[in-house]
């Protein structure tokens, strides 16, 4: 039956979707994985049943992707773009982050506020993959995921002592350092560790042309410092039994440049941090049932300054939250859990029962520590899931989802109070249907109605008066197709093909009373749900070995974006192409020559400004002198392309790199 795949299509499945060796070749936390169709046939796969794509460890090495936004970029179907602080984002298939949750082991960790993350924040250090799952997805992963969801895999020991270190340099003043350990004693197993990243800033390339608010060569106010430690401790009583609990804890600051077109802001993050402690099980209750539970308890705090000019000395006299301080510090909690009971009682199918809840709580404050807002929220869900085998081919998937909003406080320091809004319910139903040609060939299509309920953000912010809030905002609604193929159409050889399509309905965007002027104090915006979008596409990719020595792979995104409710409204940061070419060569069996070129069409920035497409090439050269020692040496953008992600926010040029590394 389905649950019993032969081990070759759960490998290359595994594999298809980013440059690299299989995913099976690297230590995995399986607890941390989402599955929606069967079950794997042996642990330690990433969902290789589940129609999603994965960044490998390999991958995420080779190219050197030290942040998960830069990782995720691999991937075909996804984009990674700035927004108006200057932090990475990342667009699925034209959903944003808010969209698009970000999740660790299946736990989610957006920033309760606004539902986004800076995608640059997130090192990838102790990670074993990423996958990421685009338009249909597991009710496992609970309410939000309108368009998929991003799921950071970390790692775990498989042997009774383990681990990794290395080191990084590069211009202007970058480094890193990273180091992981390991033991795995049978009954229980220990994981650690630690990883800084630090630079003053990046070199532009050598065909900017200076502007009054930047001058060229080194990027000014682009520093950056993050650490983080990660330690996990499970054990494993029984076979197939497994309870983990992890620590971590990130700690930040960075500069934001300010833009080189009017008008600059000129602000830092003192600190950006972020710490977790979360839980995760599995128990075997019987023979056909077993017991899965994720518990959480997530912090996240910033601050950032706003200064008058680029001399970053002087406190702008007023700013949000933070009136006369130019300040504004934000303390946001999370806590929560999920419940799901898998049964296989029936013959013939896999049942999941998931029951999820959410708590989410905002403080802003000033300087001074006088509260400006404080506002709290309730996510509940209920769901299932139906994994059907119809033969030892097909499978189809079915699954119903049941989402409550329920706010629980809002305060600001507004002239105008708010009155707490009713809750919020929504419904997800989806269907997927799977069917192997071959043992290493795949054929699926999948519809998947979702929703996204307004973040607190979207209902009650001000944003420095120049909005309207709008408490009784409602859900966005989408509907996603997709029809596919994955497979291996030649020894060696992987392969994807995808058309999809997304209908967004209820969108929430910018109303402006005046179209013609920007939103400000005399013509105030307000979020509502009025956007209707179409986003279909293509997706294609191919990874092959030619003869001993070589492999070529890459992958193209064909997008078409329409925004049906209002056409003179662009949809912003996604570029309407996107080719990806690498290759790898190994002319002796102890040096790897590897090159990466990226290629992106135009996008656009605004509603009159379209940004150019580029083409992006890196570089690489791996000595391995020794078992489990490697030493690299490349550059990154080696053509020194002068090109922006944003309208102001100008790209690195031609940047070099070195590396040493060891694994035990």
């Amino acid at each position: 039956m389905l649950a019993h795949r032969s081990p070759l299509l759960a490998a290359t499945i595994a594999s298809l979707f980013a440059p690299g060796a299989a995913l099976a070749a690297d230590p995995v936390f399986e607890l941390g994985t989402i599955l929606v169709a069967a079950p794997a046939g042996q642990l330690g796969e990433i969902a290789p049943e589940q129609v999603s794509s994965v960044v490998t460890r390999d991958a995420i090495q080779a190219y050197n992707r030290e942040t998960v936004g830069d990782a995720v970029n691999l991937l075909s179907g996804v984009t990674l773009s700035t927004n108006s602080r200057n932090e990475h984002t990342v667009y699925v298939r034209g959903y944003d982050p808010r969209q698009v949750p970000l999740f660790i082991d299946g736990i989610p960790v957006y920033v309760p506020y606004d539902g986004y993350v800076d995608f640059g924040r997130f090192g990838t250090a102790d990670l074993a993959a990423i996958q990421v799952a685009k338009g249909f997805s597991s009710v496992s992963y609970g309410p939000n995921t309108l368009g998929g969801a991003i799921n950071l895999i970390s790692r775990k020991p498989v042997k009774a002592f383990e681990g990794d270190v290395s080191v990084g340099f590069g211009e202007e003043n970058s480094r890193r350092a990273e180091a992981n350990v390991g033991t795995n004693q049978g009954t229980w197993y220990l994981q650690a560790g630690a990883a800084y990243r630090e630079a003053d800033g990046f070199r532009l390339s050598d065909d900017f042309t200076p502007t009054p608010s930047e001058d060229g060569g080194r990027r000014d106010n682009a520093y950056y410092k993050d650490s983080k430690i990660s330690l996990k401790l499970g054990l494993t009583p029984r076979s197939g039994d497994e309870y983990a609990l992890t620590y971590i804890k990130q700690d930040g600051e960075k500069g934001q440049p300010p833009s080189t077109v009017p008008v600059a802001r000129y602000w830092q993050w003192p600190y950006w941090d972020k710490e977790s402690l979360y839980f995760v099980s599995r128990t075997g209750l019987s023979e056909h049932e077993t017991l899965k539970l994720r518990l959480y308890a997530d912090e996240f705090g910033n601050e950032v300054n706003s200064y008058t000019d680029g001399t970053y000395s002087v406190l702008k006299p007023s700013g949000q939250g933070s009136v006369g301080t130019g300040r504004s510090i934000y303390a946001d909690k999370t806590h929560g859990g999920s419940i799901e009971l898998e049964s296989r009682r029936l013959a013939g199918h896999t049942l999941r029962f998931v029951a999820h809840y959410k708590n989410d709580h905002h403080e802003e404050t000033d300087a001074n520590g006088t509260l400006h807002a404080d506002m709290r929220d309730t996510l509940k869900s209920l769901a299932v899931e139906d994994v059907i085998a119809l033969g030892d081919k097909t499978s189809l998937t079915l699954g119903f989802a049941h989402h409550e909003l329920v706010p629980d406080k809002v305060y600001k320091s507004d002239p105008t109070p708010y009155a707490l809004p009713d809750k919020q319910t929504a419904d997800d139903p989806q269907i997927g249907l799977f069917h192997d040609l071959s043992p290493v060939s795949r054929l699926y299509a999948t519809v998947a109605q979702k929703t996204r309920l307004p973040s607190l953000k979207d209902r009650y912010s001000a944003r420095l008066g120049n909005f309207i809030p709008n408490p009784d905002l409602q859900a966005e609604q989408a509907v996603n197709y997709e029809l596919g193929w994955q497979g291996a159409p030649w020894g060696g050889a992987t392969a994807e093909a995808a058309l999809f399509y997304n209908d967004v309905d209820d969108k929430i965007q910018e109303v402006r009373p005046n179209p013609a002027q920007n939103c400000g104090p005399t013509n105030q915006c307000q979020m509502q749900n009025v956007g209707e979008a179409h986003m279909k596409g293509v997706e294609l990719g191919l990874k092959t070995p030619i003869g001993r020595q070589w492999e070529l792979g890459g992958n193209v995104t064909w997008m078409d974006i329409e925004n049906v409710s209002n056409p003179a409204v662009k949809l912003t940061g996604i570029p309407e192409t996107k080719l990806i070419l690498h290759a790898r060569w190994r002319p002796l069996d102890i040096v790897d020559l590897i090159a990466f070129a990226e290629r992106d069409g135009g996008r656009w920035a605004s509603n009159t400004v379209k940004l150019d497409g580029f083409t992006v090439l890196n570089l690489k050269a791996v000595w391995r002198p020794m078992k489990g020692l490697s030493a690299e040496a490349g550059v990154n953008n080696a053509t020194d392309e002068n090109y922006e992600l944003d309208y102001g926010f100008p790209a690195a040029g031609r940047m070099w790199f070195a590396n040493l590394g060891y694994r035990f």
